[in-house]
């Protein structure tokens, strides 16, 4: 056992120093930031955003006298931001894992790690490991600045539920990279393996859309298969048990099937 922790350690280290020494993630960071401080702008301070649309009540209110339920504004403007960085994620996730596999096979190491004693599994969950660390310190500096604005919020807000929001986050995070990962290592191309990993997620993004519109007891599973229905329960705040095991079984099942893949390549080659 202890061997196999130091081989995933191995693989985990070498994954995430390969992130931290490519001028590549650091474009994708920079522009994940970039959008990321857009969306806060937006939300929060836009022609629309909630700030604008509690003034607006305000002066409504003075002009009527129906009563007015008043806006959280805290946990709207955190729900609503945790749901755009979701999206978001659609197009950051597909390029961060398209090299995990295909540019191993690109440059011919694929082969060494395949034979090497190192099982398959522990390659996948140490690569897996690394990307998935190196989006949670792409996420901390917007965990920050959250918590700043959050901080002058009247009536305050529960520290409990950003920390949910952001576990939601990683977890729908991991979800999708886990499938980049198994995509990448059917392939050679790394923007191949981004194409078919966006298409894949966009594809599991809308069976919650798709679900309501066929209905019946299909049209619940297939809703039940959709992501961004599972990560809605983590932005609200609620730590779902449910959502928890769906999301660790996407990405068990990611790490499963890469595992068969590069077996397969490997049954191919001898």
């Amino acid at each position: 056992m202890a061997i196999i922790f130091g081989n995933i350690v191995a693989i985990y280290r070498r994954e995430l120093q390969s992130y931290f020494v490519s001028p590549l993630a650091y474009i994708i960071a920079g522009i994940f930031w970039l959008l990321s401080g857009l969306f806060l702008i937006s939300i929060l301070i836009g022609p629309d955003g909630i700030l604008s649309v509690v003034e607006l009540l305000d002066a409504q209110k003075s002009r009527i006298s129906t009563p007015i339920p008043p806006i959280d504004v805290a946990y709207e403007f955190l729900q609503t931001f945790l749901d755009r960085m979701g999206w978001l994620l659609l197009f950051i996730s597909p390029i961060l894992s398209m090299g995990l596999y295909s540019q191993e096979r690109k440059q011919g190491t694929l082969e060494l790690l395949a034979t090497s004693p190192i099982t398959n599994w522990s390659v996948a969950l140490g690569k897996l490991l690394g990307v998935v660390t190196f989006f949670i310190t792409m996420i901390l500096p917007i965990f920050a600045l959250e918590n700043i604005i959050l901080s002058y919020a009247n009536p305050s807000i529960s520290l409990l539920i950003p920390i949910v929001g952001h576990i939601g986050l990683i977890l729908l995070a991991a979800a999708i990279l886990s499938l980049g990962m198994f995509i990448s290592s059917l392939t050679e191309s790394t923007v191949f393996s981004a194409i078919l990993t966006f298409a894949a997620t966009l594809l599991l993004l809308f069976f919650d859309i798709i679900a309501r519109g066929i209905g019946g007891s299909f049209g619940y599973v297939l809703g039940y298969l959709s992501p961004i229905k599972h990560y809605n329960s983590f932005i609200q705040g609620i730590f779902d048990t449910s959502s928890l095991i769906f999301f660790s079984s996407y990405i068990v099942l990611g790490i499963f099937l890469t595992s068969q893949s590069i077996d397969v390549l490997n049954s191919q080659r001898e």
